[in-house]
């Protein structure tokens, strides 16, 4: 159970709630809520086409004072654009573990050139077990995940 009169209180901090279930947003929403409280920021995941296309619409339609969007695990090409307005960055990691889906990353580089059109802050955080790359396939530990997309240095702002 969140609670709100806590975080609503606690205006020196920012807190991060992240979900992909953006459709139950409203369920547990405080009766002050308003547009949103300056101290919290909701973030939606999407994975691919699908998913972008039943949440993001959703996501923009509440009130919420911060956005950003959570392509994790990117598992494949995504169009966001409809949806940067009202954003304030967009996250990207490729999927962790053994069984890792393949990332691609012209998929990586084209949310890039998408925000920064918007004008919206981006951040490959991490790369994912699996990412292909100038035509090669290549397997990234879990611990050198947020090394290798730092080391690759293309993010946008924050």
């Amino acid at each position: 159970m969140i609670r709100w009169s806590i975080i609503n209180r606690r205006s020196d901090l920012t807190f991060l709630f992240l979900t992909k279930r953006i459709d139950r947003f409203n369920v547990s929403l405080p009766d002050d809520w308003g547009d949103g409280y300056d101290n919290v920021e909701i973030g939606c995941g999407i994975e691919n086409q699908e998913t972008v296309d039943h949440r993001l619409p959703l996501f923009l339609e509440y009130p919420i004072k911060h956005r950003s969007i959570q392509c994790s695990p990117l598992l494949g090409k995504v169009d966001l654009r409809p949806y940067l307005h009202n954003v304030e960055y967009v996250l990207v990691h490729g999927e962790v573990g053994r069984e890792a889906r393949e990332c691609n990353f012209d998929w990586v580089l084209d949310i890039r050139e998408q925000c920064m059109s918007a004008g919206v802050d981006f951040n490959f955080w991490g790369p994912g077990s699996r990412i292909r790359k100038d035509g090669a396939l290549h397997k990234i530990s879990p611990y050198m995940q947020k090394k290798t997309a730092r080391d690759i240095g293309i993010n946008i702002g924050h």
